[in-house]
């Protein structure tokens, strides 16, 4: 019910711009977030924005440096990541939010390494 893609392998401080593409049910009138998981670990809010695109929420370790966005036409919700860090090498994930537990898609790589 939702396809994220646009991970890559990438040096610090490099940028990212990852896209996710969700069916209307999951999308629609709901606000949408990124995850991101790494092995052992919970998988951990990383941005939340409203249906209307009006407001947003970044957890503490991304702000001034991601930016949460969404195409309301499309069903699209994105994620532009820059002066990214090796501690943000995890799979990211889009869901709603709250998550619709049947809706979590396979994610996608994010790796940061020089």
């Amino acid at each position: 019910q939702v396809v994220e893609s646009g991970g890559n392998l990438v040096q610090p401080g490099g940028s990212l711009r990852l896209s996710c593409a969700a069916s209307r049910r999951i999308f629609n009138f709901r606000p949408m977030a990124w995850f991101r998981q790494i092995p052992g670990k919970e998988r951990e809010v990383v941005a939340v924005i409203s249906w209307n695109n009006n407001s947003t929420y970044y957890t503490d370790s991304v702000k001034g440096r991601f930016t949460i966005d969404r195409d309301n036409a499309k069903y699209t919700v994105y994620l532009q990541m820059n002066y990214l860090k090796a501690e943000d090498t995890a799979v990211y994930y889009c869901n709603s939010n709250p998550p619709t537990l049947w809706a979590w898609g396979q994610g996608t790589q994010v790796t940061i390494s020089s």
